[in-house]
């Protein structure tokens, strides 16, 4: 019955031709291998051309910045490393959803994106939360991408 869903769902959603089930890969970059362990989760998972990406915060090598801005910048840049460890690129994003923590820097947040994610524009969803896992982030940045499907851009 597994592999039934599994055909199922890879001929609806990825558009496979073979009856077997496409293969799943966790991608966890090696810089965030740490946090990855420690609270059990992917950064992202890859099923054929689908590619899953876990939130992206603005925590960088230099630590959290202090703006929703810089963070939002370190938060795009983390999605972008990590899509290309899956295969993919921001162009290949169909759908973005973003959390924030204040609507009040929603500005300076779309001016950060606009340099991100250009069109044609993916799916999108922006929700006020009222806290992130840790108490100085301000902003969290996920996505669902398809492989190659950025390459008409």
């Amino acid at each position: 019955m597994r592999v039934v869903l599994s055909s199922i769902l890879c001929l609806v959603l990825v558009g496979c031709t073979s009856t077997a089930p496409p293969a799943v890969t966790h991608v966890t970059p090696a810089p965030m291998q740490e946090v990855s362990t420690a609270l059990q989760f992917s950064q992202a998972v890859r099923v054929g051309d689908m590619v899953w990406v876990s939130g992206q915060v603005g925590f960088g090598a230099d630590g959290v910045p202090e703006s929703a801005a810089d963070q939002a910048r370190v938060a795009f840049e983390n999605l972008a490393f990590v899509l290309a460890e899956a295969g993919a690129s921001l162009d290949d994003v169909v759908e973005l959803t973003t959390y924030h923590v204040s609507m009040d820097d929603f500005g300076a947040f779309m001016a950060v994106k606009s340099a991100f994610i250009t069109e044609p524009f993916p799916a999108w969803t922006a929700v006020e939360v009222a806290a992130l896992a840790e108490p100085n982030l301000l902003v969290e940045i996920k996505a669902t991408a398809v492989v190659g499907s950025g390459s008409t851009r």
